[in-house]
């Protein structure tokens, strides 16, 4: 009995309900795709990466904030931003940005270094079909842990004032 329990046990190691569909569980929040803890960005500084955006499905799911994810909103994740950062995304390829709020934790592709909501994916050009884009990710305002904010290197920038707006009159 205690072999089948032991044999049971290992066979179903590593196994969760929210096994993903390739055969892999996401990582846990603030894990990278290699397991590790995700070292917090506290820096203020520009990054460039990909941007891909929420599927459907998330649609009022809550978020690592405990906010529904609203398929409309401003709200944005990342593995390393602090929760509740501003910050503007550019599309570098369209040239259009809009100001997000890092709201949750993700994504969990690697290359990716933000998830958008559809509506301010769509705002700065990423089309559905498209389904990523290269960004520069550039903070406004950073929350520090004692409470302060910092301010980031778009935090002059007057256009980053206007929350999920567009660029395109450029």
């Amino acid at each position: 009995m205690l072999l089948l329990a032991w044999i049971f046990g290992a066979a179903t190691a590593g196994f969760t309900p929210d096994a993903r569909a390739e055969g892999s569980a996401a990582p846990g929040p603030q894990e990278s795709n290699s397991g590790e803890k995700a070292k917090p960005d506290r820096s203020g500084h520009k990054r460039v990466g990909e941007a891909s955006f929420y599927a459907q499905k998330f649609a009022g799911r809550k978020m690592a904030d405990g906010v529904p994810m609203d398929p409309q909103g401003n709200n944005a994740a990342s593995m390393t931003l602090p929760l509740g950062t501003t910050a503007k995304v550019t599309n570098l390829q369209t040239g259009q940005s809009a100001v997000v709020t890092i709201q949750d934790r993700g994504p969990y592709v690697k290359g990716r270094i933000v998830d958008l909501s559809p509506s301010t994916a769509q705002n700065i050009g990423i089309a559905r079909d498209q389904g990523v884009a290269k960004v520069a990710v550039v903070p406004i305002a950073v929350p520090l842990p004692d409470g302060s904010v910092k301010r980031g290197d778009a935090a002059h920038d007057a256009k980053a004032d206007k929350p999920a707006s567009s660029d395109r009159n450029r």
